[in-house]
This record gives structure tokens, sequence and C-alpha cells, in this order.
């Protein structure tokens, strides 16, 4: 200092050469970490919604309309043709490429034709009978390919085409052939002249039901191969059906070769049981339309028929056990068409799916299962006399006043409505509207069941289990953990629960599946009594804990006394699987499981939501925690000693101070925790059973969406409605996480904005 008490300051120069350098470095690297951030936001933002458009992309497939147009080839339309071939037709089809057609008259020729150019391949007339004609025709099925001609004469011939594929010189060859699955002999089924057919059956059990539309007589037919010379032997066996008072225009046989439908005048059908006790009965006369039947087929599987009428009504029935657990016919759905009436119907081979055309030509594609109409278009300027789709539904052939024309069909998903995915769809073979996912089955006729109800409940069913568990242990335990404990505890305590979400949780779904689910079913009322007495055991020991004297309490260093609870939850547990033999003996006739399943009458499965509410629970409690804790530990000390110093209690500052201002991370940990839970795979997947069920009890399995991806994904087809639905899924599971966490991030501005001001 100088003598006039002035003070000296150094010479401070901060444009120096080094200074300057300093800031600028300083300053690049403040602009290199903006960029740096805004890069790295804007790219998580870009991610997400290409995620969000990629599946966009993959679903929009399913809800597209059904296109139809005249076939094309080589950039040029295929005009119709003149319609090979002599005689009416009873039957047309194509085989699997939609090249070859198949035209079967009344003059019993059959011909193959080329489907684009209408050139006879193959033309073969059958050898009937002298003085024979042919009366009537009936199909088994348009998969089996098997065809029946009745006779005039009580006889039938059972036909079946097929098609040869050979690559000659690497170019493709279909070559058609005719067989004959029940041998080239007539086979005698009545006395009368076939007016009326019908043929069904398996590989070795068939038969044959003609007749005029009074009397029906049966013949039954088994087929059995002789094992040395590979000869098909043919044992058939003939009986009269009882009289049936109905009129009868058409009749159909199911597969099983047990039910018979007849379509009568007046809309009438008739229901026959072949196999009742005492013979064949009929079991059911019903109005099945409420003017004439004009249409009367059986959807493939032979399960459900198809009734068209004079006023444009189309319906679907099939049998379905009343109260008495009789079978009866009933009608399941209608669907929407015009007021003409219908005079074509073909099924779809693969699909439970069918075409109608109408008496002003306007053609209407319809999927049952998903009970829509993916298609309405005019392919006529009037009736047509037949029209009929390709094996693979990609092709429609159309005859009209002789000529026939070749269609084009865009339909690849027709399964896919929005009812069939999220309402109750009434499947062939149950008794009431059910939500069922089943994807895949082991026969061709399986009817596919796509409701995304039992997925979505089971995914929201295992997070609330999960929740249950998790939310208030890791919640409690954050609290005491940043507020109670002492420092030198907490900083053992918090990274060893945080070291427990490091566990990869395909661990912790082995060990659920194969160790704690076995162990559950056999300790289940030791399980819980230990959620009974651990809780009363904790707050007991603390009571008591609480009376006793200082110079023993004060043993225990401030804030460590939580670790005396240890061996009580170690010793409550051990207790609780002691003393549970006894009282499952007491309460429940020595068998906790036996009495829940068989006493109360709830299921009892293995892996179930208990199981999956553990093991996941286990895996977001770290989550929770780490992030409640450091909430609430962050709140600024000032305002918990404030309200210490104004006289509240530490209990009372907790809940009105810190949680308060806390909350909005709390919040933000929960649905956090509550995301994880919901897009959890592996524990799901090991521990459920993967039952895709709608249940709320605790005891039975379930199966999440995220859990069916990783499932069905490997085994689906790309591009097929399984795999696009499994896509939707996706979808909806990250459509689910979005709007939770829109929500959720709303709620936590709103609890910072309240509580900021603390």
């Amino acid at each position: 200092m100088s003598i006039d008490n002035t003070p000296i300051h150094p010479d401070l120069d901060f444009d120096t050469p080094a200074a300057q350098r300093l800031r600028k470095i300083r300053a690049f690297k403040d602009k290199l970490a903006g960029v740096g951030i805004a890069f790295g936001g804007i790219s998580v933002i870009v991610a997400i919604l290409l995620i969000f458009f990629y599946l966009l992309y993959e679903v929009a497939p399913l809800f597209q309309s059904a296109e139809i147009h005249p076939w094309q080839e080589q950039d040029r339309q295929v005009e119709p043709y003149a319609v090979p071939g002599e005689g009416n037709t009873l039957y047309l089809t194509m085989e699997e490429q939609a090249e070859i057609g198949l035209r079967v008259t009344d003059e019993a020729i059959l011909t193959f034709f080329d489907t684009r150019s209408g050139a006879v391949i193959k033309s073969e007339k059958l050898a009937l009978p002298e003085g024979a004609t042919v009366t009537s025709f009936a199909l088994a099925s348009e998969a089996s390919r098997i065809l029946a001609l009745g006779l005039s004469n009580g006889q039938a011939l059972v036909i079946k085409h097929n098609y040869k594929s050979t690559y000659p010189d690497g170019k493709r060859v279909i070559s058609p052939e005719l067989a004959w699955p029940m041998g080239e002999e007539p086979i005698q089924v009545s006395d009368t002249p076939l007016t009326l057919l019908a043929i069904n059956g398996d590989e070795e059990n068939w038969s044959l039901i003609g007749g005029d539309n009074q009397h029906l007589k049966q013949t039954s037919i088994s087929l059995t191969e002789n094992l040395f010379s590979g000869e098909v032997e043919a044992e058939a066996e003939r009986s009269e059906l009882p009289y049936l008072n109905i009129n009868a225009r058409k009749i159909l046989l199911m597969p099983d070769n047990r039910w018979m439908m007849i379509s009568g005048a007046e809309g009438k059908i008739a229901v026959v049981d072949m196999q009742a006790e005492g013979g064949p009965k009929a079991t059911q006369l019903i109005k099945g339309s409420s003017g004439e039947i004009t249409s009367f087929n059986l959807l493939l599987g032979g399960n459900s028929v198809l009734v068209g009428d004079n006023k444009g009504q189309m319906s679907q029935w099939f049998l379905v056990r009343d109260e008495n657990q009789n079978w009866q016919l009933s009608k399941i759905r209608s669907f929407a068409s015009g007021s003409n009436p219908i005079n074509s119907l073909s099924t779809e081979h693969r699909r439970k799916g069918f075409v109608t055309v109408d008496d002003s030509g306007m053609l209407r594609m319809y999927s049952t299962t998903a009970n829509r109409n993916s298609l309405s278009h005019s392919i006529a300027s009037g009736a047509v006399d037949n029209a009929v789709l390709s094996p693979r539904s990609n092709a429609l052939l159309v005859e009209k006043d002789g000529q026939l024309a070749l269609w084009k069909i865009d339909n690849e998903h027709p399964e896919i409505s929005w009812s069939a995915l999220w309402s109750k769809v009434w499947y062939e073979g149950y008794e009431e509207p059910e939500f069922i996912w089943q994807s895949s089955a082991s026969t061709n006729d399986f009817e596919p069941k796509y409701s995304l109800m039992p997925l979505a409940f089971g995914t929201l069913k295992a997070a609330f289990y999960a929740m249950l568990l998790a939310t208030p242990l890791a919640i409690c335990g954050a609290i005491y953990t940043a507020y109670f404990m002492v420092p030198s505890l907490r900083r053992k305590v918090k990274p060893f629960i945080e070291l427990m979400e490091a566990l990869p949780t395909v661990i912790l779904g082995f060990l659920a599946g194969l160790w704690l689910a076995p162990f559950m079913e056999t300790n289940l009322a030791g399980i819980f009594l230990t959620l009974l007495l651990v809780p009363v055991s904790i707050v007991t020991f603390a009571f008591i804990w609480a009376q006793l004297p200082n110079k023993v309490r004060y043993l225990i260093p401030e804030g460590w006394d939580a670790i005396l609870l240890i061996p009580v939850v170690v010793c409550s547990t051990l207790f609780s699987f002691e003393i549970a033999p006894l009282f499952e003996q007491l309460i429940f006739g020595g068998d906790m499981r036996y009495w829940v399943a068989n006493e109360v009458g709830i299921p009892f499965d293995q892996r179930n939501a208990l199981v999956v509410g553990i093991a996941m629970g286990f895996a977001i409690i770290p989550t929770i925690f780490s992030i409640t804790e450091d909430a609430i530990f962050a709140v600024p000390k000032h305002l918990s000693y404030g309200s210490l110093a104004l006289g509240a209690t530490p209990w009372q500052t907790l809940v009105r101070v810190v949680m308060p201002t806390a909350s909005p991370g709390i919040f933000s940990a929960v649905m956090i925790g509550m995301g994880r839970a919901v897009g959890e795979t592996m524990i799901v997947l090991m521990a459920t059973g993967n039952t895709p069920i709608m249940d709320v009890n605790i005891f039975e399995g379930m199966r999440t969406l995220a859990a069916n991806i990783a499932v069905e994904m490997p085994e689906s087809e790309v591009g097929s409605t399984h795999y696009r639905i499994l896509f939707l899924a996706a979808f909806v599971l990250f459509m689910f996480t979005f709007v939770v966490n829109t929500l959720a991030e709303t709620i936590r501005q709103h609890l910072r904005k309240k509580y900021g001001s603390l």
C-alpha cells in the first residue's frame, strides 16, 4: 500500500495473445458443444420419426382396398374370347398359376384351355353308360379338386383334375390330367335320376348323396390301398335317407360326413344329422332367407354355409351348440350388399373370403372373418353365367353370353378390418364372439384370428402387476435413502441398487421361468404369508425399537438403524415358509393351489401374472429408485432446513415440502418404469406361458405385444398378412409409449410449474 493509502493493483492485461487465444478456443468449444448437442437431439428426433414412418409403411398395405382390372399380358389387355368346348357350363375353375382353366359341361366334356387366349389344351369326353345323360354336378371342395357328375340312371362319376409342372429348357410347362380317385366305373347312388348330388369326405372315407327333390339316398365309400400292387380298392354301402318334406333345390355335405344342408323353396334350409341315433334325421328346418335362395355354397373348410337370395342379401351360417348342447345352424353375420338378385358366388380356395355377382353385373368381394366388403366393381352390363376365382385369388374368370373374360385382382390382406383387430369376432367352432389371437394352425382351411385385444390386454396386465410391486418399494426406498439415510450408508446402498439394473433381463426371465414359477407353485401359501407377515414384522420391530431406552438405541449410529431390518425381513420370511404347511392345512385343506382352482373356481397356471409381477418388478425397481432418489436428493436443502426451523417435523417436511418439489422427477421415474414394463420382452416371454387370453386373474398367464413379436416374427412370411400384423403390433406399442410419454411430460411440466416457486 502506498503512503497516501492508495491501493496498488497489479497490471492486468486481458488482451494478451495468450488470453485472446484462450477465449477463441473456449468459444470454439462452446460452439462445438452446442452444435453437437443440437445434432444429437435432432438425430434422436429424426430416428424416432424414421421408425414411425417405417412402421407406418409396413402397416399401411393392410388397409388398402382391393382392386380389379382386365388382365394385362405384355402391356396389352387380354380381350374376351369364345367359351371353348361344347355344351352348357356346369363348372369352371383355374389351376394354381391361373394359366389353365377347366370347363365341365352337361355333355360330360372336360376342356382344359389357356385362360389368356381360350386355346384348347386338352379336351376329354367322359364315357357315359348307354342312354345316360348328365343331370347334376357336385364339388367336394375347391382345394381337393374332386368333383362328381350325376347321371340320369342314378349313377355318379367321380373325377379329380391335377396339374403337373415341368421345366424343359428352363421354361415352365403345366400339363393337366384327370384322375379317378374311386375308380373309372360309375358309382350307383340312387335308382332315380340324380337331379341333386353332393359329395364330400377325407382321404379314406367318402359319401355321395343324391336323388330327386323328395327322395335322397346315400352311398358310403371306403378306400383302401393294396400294399403290394398299390391299387385303390373301394367298398360301397348304400342306404336310403328318410323322407324330408322340403322341396330341395341344392344339397351340401360337410367334410365330416355328419351334416347335410338342404336349401329349399321360400328361403328354407333343412339340417340333417347323418349320424343321429336311429339313423339320419332332420334336426332343424329354418327360414334362411326372406326371399328365394339363389346361392348356396360351403365356405373354405366346409364348416360355414353362404346363403345368397334374390333380394341381394348375403349371410353366413354355421353350427353352434345351444343351451342344451344341441347343434343348431345359426346366422352369424350378414354382409352389406345391393338389392339385385345374386346369381353367382365363388369362394376363395385358401382364405375365408368369397365374391358375388348380382344381376346388374356388380361384383363384390367379402372376407367373412373381417366382415368386410373390400371391393365393389361393375364387371358386366348384366347378369353373368359364371364367375370363379383362381386358387391364389389373384384372378377372376367371368363367363357371359358365350364369352370368357380374365380379370386381375389385387387383394392381399382382406382378413383385416377394425372390427377384426379390436372387436369380438364370432369364429367358426366358437359358441359366441370372442377376442382371439391365433395366427397359424396345421390345416390349410384355418381361419386366422388376428385380434390384438388379448395382446394389448396382456401388455397392460403384465405392466400393472409389475408396477404394483415395484412402484411402492422403489419410491419408499428412494425416500428413505435420499432423505433419512446417512451419507456414508447412502454411498453404499445407492450404487448397489443401481447395479441391479445391469442384470440382463434374459437372466431374470430364465430364473423366473425355471426356478421362481415352480417354487411359487409349490410354496404358494408361503408366498402369500410372506407378503402379509414381512410388512407386519417391519412395523412391529420399528414400534418396539422406538420404545427401547435411548442408551440401547444409541448403540447403533444414527441413520444406520435400517440395517437392523435385514435380519427382520429374513427371519419373517423363513418363519412364513415354516408355518405355511400348517396354515395351508388349517385354511385350505392342505393344498392352496387345489383350493383356489376347485373351491373358488379360479384357474391356476404355473407361469402366471404373479411370477411376472415379481420378476419384472425386480427389473424395474432400480430404474424408478434411481430417478426418484436423485429427484428427492436434488431438492434444495434450504427448503427442508427452513421447514424444520419453522417447527415442522421431518415427516411433515418430507410430505409438504420435499415430495411436492420432487414430484416432477418422481412422476418421470414412474412413467419411465412403466415404459420399460410395457416394452419388456424376455421376462414375459419366458415366465408367462405365452397364452394370449384376457383374464385379470393373477394366477393366469398372458402374452404381451413385445413377446408376441419376438416369438412370431422369425416364422412369418415377409409381406404376408401375419408379417404386417406383427408390424402393426409394434406400431401400437410405439404409439402407446409415445402417447403415455407425451401425457407424462405434460403432467410433469404442470407439476414443475406448480411447485417450482417453493
